[in-house]
């Protein structure tokens, strides 16, 4: 199945003369003087180079933008992005040709046709880090194992959520022959429901990543032939009808068409109406709807409208049986970023069925 997939990687740039080349000794302030130009700049010599030109560059954005309310921080990263994607570093032999740079498996991984380009900074550090997450895995309250998520996948940093469709599992005394996970991501959901005595689970989603993340993860145990999945938008070819259906759609209205990770944080305006249509026609009689979401996209004022509670106002296709809400965690300490809205932050789990 997942051999015709093509993933999601970072675009390998061809190798040619940069505009410019930054070694540590060079003036930085030339340096980001050629950025806002538009220009590339190279990275050269060690990789703490590339790290100190970042820095500096985030420092002056910083300085010259207003960074505090929530759209604020939106439009600074978006500046950011931009101008450090301008950041050039040399990949050579499926490593990083910088000296005391980190190792990164997904190079020879991900490129085994190609061994000499050039990737941008930031794509070398989410490699990096993505790295470090797939070897190491990391611990889900949720779950017996760790998850050791395939680059380029959605997984959850964070898990009030997590803990209430964990409860809500624990009092469910339905039927367990199958449930469908749409936008399966890194798996947890459908994990959480197989140690809940879930005899299968069909999972979807449209980012190839994460399809061929997880059947490498699977591999060849018992879970593999407990959660099925799927390569396609919302259902997939699952048409069946079954008594659960779980999603934890985005939790932020996109201000452009998301793509790729993002479509694991923001929806586009169409998400949600061909979702509940879609669930109408694949949930039993007396099945059941759960959707994980947040109070995220209107306490940051990123929009007014809340779409379920828009879809049992005016859609006519499902009622509220329950909903179970939790209050978040505050932030890391470790964060700069001002995050007093996590404050007023609730996760919600909405329970639905056929009207």
């Amino acid at each position: 199945m997942t051999a015709a997939i093509k993933i999601n990687k970072p675009e390998p740039i061809a190798s040619a003369k940069p505009n410019a080349v930054f070694d540590g000794t060079t003036d930085i302030k030339l340096a980001i003087e050629a950025l806002e130009a538009g220009k590339q700049v190279l990275i050269t010599a060690f990789y703490s180079n590339g790290l100190l030109l970042l820095k500096e560059l985030k420092e002056q954005l910083q300085n010259k933008l207003p960074n505090t309310t929530f759209k604020e921080q939106r439009e600074f990263r978006a500046a950011y992005r931009k101008l450090s994607n301008l950041v050039l570093i040399e990949i050579a032999g499926n490593k990083l040709a910088l000296k005391k740079a980190p190792f990164i498996g997904w190079l020879e991984e991900l490129y085994p046709d190609n061994s000499d380009f050039l990737l941008t900074f930031p794509q070398v550090q989410g490699l990096n880090s993505s790295w470090e997450w797939y070897k190491n895995g990391m611990t889900i309250p949720v779950l017996r194992n760790k998850l050791h998520p395939y680059y380029g996948t959605y997984f959850p940093t964070r898990f009030d959520h997590l803990s209430v469709f964990d409860q809500w599992l624990k009092r469910y005394e339905g039927p367990k022959k199958t449930a469908i996970d749409v936008g399966i991501g890194s798996g947890v959901l459908s994990m959480q429901m197989v140690q809940h005595g879930f005899q299968k689970v069909f999972g979807t989603d449209t980012n190839p990543n994460a399809i061929v993340g997880l059947k490498a993860f699977m591999g060849d145990t018992k879970l593999s032939r407990k959660i099925e999945l799927d390569y396609g938008n919302l259902f997939g070819k699952w048409d069946k009808q079954t008594e659960l259906i779980v999603f934890n759609p985005p939790w932020l209205p996109a201000s452009y068409a998301p793509e790729s990770l993002d479509a694991g944080i923001y929806y586009d305006k169409k998400l949600f109406p061909a979702f509940f249509a879609e669930v109408k026609k694949r949930l039993l009689p007396d099945g059941k709807l759960v959707l994980l979401f947040s109070n995220l996209g209107q306490i940051t004022e990123a929009t007014k409208e809340h779409p379920i509670e828009k879809e049992l106002a005016e859609g006519g296709r499902f009622k509220l049986e329950r909903c179970f809400k939790k209050s978040v965690k505050a932030a890391s300490k470790k964060t700069k970023r001002d995050q007093n809205w996590r404050a007023e932050e609730v996760v919600e789990l909405w329970e639905l069925t056929h009207k």
